[in-house]
């Protein structure tokens, strides 16, 4: 990342608002936010692989559910953030993944400029190539701060939306019974 450009960008933004980037409050401001975007925007380089090939083999092909994954991420549209939880079935056929790197690869597809629908894309995908199960569904929710702090403003609402690969397309059975056990509290 160019820390130096965003920097130049945090000033130019501050002055074109009316703001004066040297005034006390502001003076670190350019710093914080080109570290804040460091942070944030970390998972432009990173591969979801570097979490997903740590396997373990498994006699089952029993479905494995890890939700409540939650996630911040930025639209690109606005460049505002959009949070909320991401679900994730899968079938294995003879392997799993450590839980914590289903989390993972939600944090390397949340901390991008992002639209949620291909986030949750995303995920499915990695999931699909990496792992190579019978079949993978991610579901992900979310509310978007440009519906809530600007525009038409509904705080509260969320988006959801559902990515189904391999076995889970097309089969309303599977994919209730993951809609079921998202409903278990």
């Amino acid at each position: 990342m160019d820390t130096e450009k965003i920097k130049k960008a945090v000033v130019m933004l501050l002055e074109g608002i009316g703001e004066d980037p040297s005034r006390e409050g502001l003076v670190e401001t350019p710093d914080r936010i080109a570290k804040m975007y460091e942070e944030i925007c970390g998972g432009m380089t990173v591969d979801a692989k570097e979490h997903l090939s740590k396997v373990f083999t498994v006699d089952s092909d029993e479905m494995v559910v890890e939700r409540d994954i939650h996630f911040y991420s930025m639209c690109e549209h606005h460049m505002l953030p959009f949070f909320g939880k991401v679900h994730i079935a899968y079938i294995p056929k003879g392997e799993v993944v450590g839980l914590s790197k289903l989390a993972r690869t939600v944090e390397v597809y949340a901390r991008r400029l992002q639209l949620q629908e291909r986030m949750t894309a995303q995920i499915a995908d990695a999931i699909m190539d990496c792992l190579e199960p019978a079949g993978v569904m991610v579901v992900c929710e979310a509310e978007h701060l440009c519906m809530t702090m600007r525009g038409v403003k509904k705080p509260g609402t969320k988006t959801v939306n559902v990515v189904t690969r391999g076995v889970f397309s097309g089969n309303d059975s599977l994919q209730n019974s993951f809609f079921n056990l998202l409903s278990i509290r």
